[in-house]
């Protein structure tokens, strides 16, 4: 089990408890769509993203994705870190069939992989320094490669977000949010290269 600094927040009790097998953190839940009409929890997530950071950590899935981005309009900017899991096809094995888009949830994943998006998101692991910031990747970049602004730019995205294994529900701002918490500069060009 590893230590982590920050708090995380994930959608329901399977997420919480598959996350606690793994992280020695505090995990809160949303309880879904619940935290939109809890003021109480809402305000407990803001006093703990400013106390010691919170890491939002949400299925791949359209709910998932509705949830993140209502967590990241009402709590502090920067004490919020999103960790992303990748979109793959399954159903959790408590479940009898998959879910409505037929992706694995947070509580599906692996641990290798759980892990990963934490480090990805820039989670402080007990032991480990902080990773140096670099030169972001810019709206300007995602534009001359064709990311953005033009007809088939939608098509090129949703390509990169699967080679990326990064869930197909990111738009082009959040996608470029993504590359800057996962990729160095350098690191994302490079891989563009290969």
């Amino acid at each position: 089990m590893v230590k982590i600094r920050e708090a995380i927040v994930v959608e329901g009790k399977y997420d919480k408890n598959t996350l606690r097998q793994l992280v020695d953190a505090p995990v809160f839940t949303t309880e879904g769509f619940g935290v939109m009409n809890d003021r109480t929890k809402l305000e407990l997530l803001r006093r703990v993203a400013q106390e010691r950071g919170l890491i939002i950590l949400t299925d791949s899935d359209g709910a998932g994705f509705v949830i993140r981005n209502y967590l990241k309009g009402a709590l502090p900017k920067d004490r919020v870190r999103h960790a992303y899991i990748p979109d793959i096809p399954g159903k959790e094995k408590r479940k009898a069939a998959p879910g409505k888009e037929g992706k694995l949830g947070v509580e599906g994943m692996t641990r290798e992989i759980l892990l990963d998006a934490l480090h990805r998101a820039g989670a402080t692991f007990e032991g480990e320094s902080a990773p140096e910031a670099g030169t972001p990747i810019t709206k300007t970049d995602l534009y001359e490669l064709g990311l953005t602004g033009r007809p088939d730019s939608q098509a090129k995205r949703l390509a990169l977000l699967k080679q990326l294994e990064l869930p197909a529900h990111l738009s082009a701002n959040a996608m470029l949010e993504v590359l800057n918490v996962l990729f160095s500069r350098e690191a994302f060009f490079s891989l563009l290269e290969t």
